[in-house]
């Protein structure tokens, strides 16, 4: 399969640390083709920037149009552009290609170097305000950046913050999926000459493998994150930030999507849930599963009065054959009742009021257990902030339980979720067969939960093809997780 292709229009540095170096170590570290397209040249080492020389409008149109038939975009990213003129070329070129087919653009607004040069007068912020950023998928400008241009009205907006300083390097998501603070402990490395660029393509590189913004955002900070070493330096200035391809695989590098401004990173608890998960929506059949030998159920009822009359029989169950009973979403009443074991959907979480969360946070540091869902890596990313006692992944199947946009995760996604997270994985959605709970089970999740086949096969059975998968954990191959969410292209300018 031929690797996506992305054209970087942005500047040369003669230092070899950021602009078109950067953009084509980040590329190679994503997994796609960058076509390296000049907009400026400049003079420069790892110390300082000495001077700078915008390629003429001509020649930039040239090289944008000897790329445009054969080797056509499916992302662009902007760094360096060298002046008005150079922008607008850029501008017509997003224009013309969208008329064929949908083209990711993200901006990189590079006003100023680390170094103290500036590379923007007025004029030029003014077309990043009118006429570049509107057209933008995604903007990435650090956090004087967003300050000098005022606004910045793309699409979306992730404002790095990684040389600000802190316990944590936290950047701001704005996206049409999710918003919040995307953070990291931070990395004190003398090798990050070129952390923004690598970031944005990094950025422009996960949309153009069809990832959306917020799940790109994910990939970006790991990607930038893991380029960031102690190496030996080439210059007497910081070293270049230098991504490796085995970012993706690196449990340590997965950030956390925080809902405030985070100060601390959160502590990973121990627990969780194992083998068969049973899900039903009625007191009698928990108290018959459990009964039977499932050691975890959940009890999954909206309606609260219909709670209070099947929540007894099941806890009196859970309670008898020493196992343990989740109660789905009612969080308050899973306190009152003396249930200290809940799970929340990630519409739940974004439903909590402040007061809420606090009530939550404080139900948590008393013992108050909890599990999560998530269907894409921002909400994976989101869920880590919680530190949660488990997190499930889904749907690993098609399934009609519960309508949902998101593609199936299949048994890739699934391994990776499993390698990856911060807690425990339980697989979710469509399991209706014992082999594919058999198939669930070899992913190294630590559950996996049956809700329609509780009815169709016996306890004994589910868990009979939960052993007969965990004798085969490891099996399947983690390795790049595929998009769960279609990216569309949603156009402004």
């Amino acid at each position: 399969m031929k690797p996506p292709v992305i054209w970087s229009v942005s500047g040369l540095d003669s230092g070899g640390g950021a602009g078109l170096s950067a953009d084509q170590r980040a590329a190679d570290a994503m997994g796609v083709h960058l076509c390296p397209v000049a907009a400026a040249l400049t003079a420069q080492n790892s110390v300082a920037v000495e001077a700078i020389f915008p390629v003429p409008p001509e020649q930039l149109d040239t090289q944008l149009a000897a790329l445009a038939n054969d080797l056509p975009p499916a992302a662009i990213k902007t760094g360096l552009l060298g002046g008005v003129a150079q922008l607008r070329v850029v501008v017509r070129w997003v224009d013309r290609l969208r008329e064929r087919a949908p083209v990711a653009l993200v901006v990189d607004p590079v006003l100023r170097s680390s170094t103290g040069a500036s590379f923007a007068d007025e004029a030029l912020l003014r077309a990043y305000r009118e006429e570049l950023l509107p057209r933008a998928t995604m903007a990435t400008p650090n956090r004087r950046e967003a300050h000098a241009l005022q606004e910045v009205c793309a699409e979306s907006v992730c404002i790095t913050g990684g040389d600000e300083g802190g316990a944590l390097a936290s950047d701001w998501l704005s996206t049409p999926q999710a918003q919040g603070w995307l953070a990291l402990p931070r990395r004190e490395a003398r090798n990050n000459h070129g952390t923004g660029c690598c970031f944005a393509t990094a950025m422009a590189s996960a949309l153009a493998r069809g990832f959306v913004a917020a799940d790109a955002a994910v990939l970006a900070k790991m990607a930038t994150t893991s380029g960031l070493h102690d190496d030996a330096m080439p210059g007497a200035g910081a070293g270049r930030v230098r991504p490796h391809a085995g970012f993706i695989t690196d449990a340590s590098l997965l950030p956390a999507l925080f809902d405030t401004e985070p100060t601390h990173w959160p502590v990973r608890r121990a627990g969780g849930v194992q083998g068969v998960y049973g899900i039903t929506d009625s007191g009698s059949h928990a108290a018959e599963l459990f009964a039977a030998g499932l050691a975890t159920v959940q009890l999954r009822i909206k309606d609260v009065n219909k709670l209070h009359d099947e929540l007894p029989v099941a806890q009196a169950a859970a309670k008898r054959h020493g196992a343990t009973l989740i109660l789905n979403d009612h969080w308050r009443e899973a306190l009152a009742a003396g249930i200290d074991f809940v799970h929340l959907g990630q519409e739940d979480l974004l439903a909590l009021s402040d007061t809420d969360r606090q009530a939550l946070a404080k139900a948590r540091a008393n013992g108050l257990r909890l599990g999560l869902s998530s269907h894409s890596l921002w909400e994976l990313a989101r869920a880590a902030a919680w530190a949660p006692d488990y997190i499930a992944c889904g749907p690993v199947w098609p399934t009609t339980t519960k309508a949902m946009p998101w593609r199936p995760q299949g048994l890739d996604n699934l391994a990776w979720w499993a390698a990856m997270a911060p807690a425990p994985v339980v697989g979710i959605g469509g399991v209706l067969e014992p082999s594919q709970l058999t198939a669930l089970a070899s992913t190294g999740a630590s559950a996996g939960c049956v809700v329609r086949g509780l009815k169709t096969h016996s306890p004994a059975a589910w868990k009979q093809a939960w052993e007969q998968g965990k004798g085969l954990a490891g099996h399947t191959p983690v390795m790049w997780p595929h998009a769960s969410l279609a990216r569309i292209a949603a156009i402004a300018g």
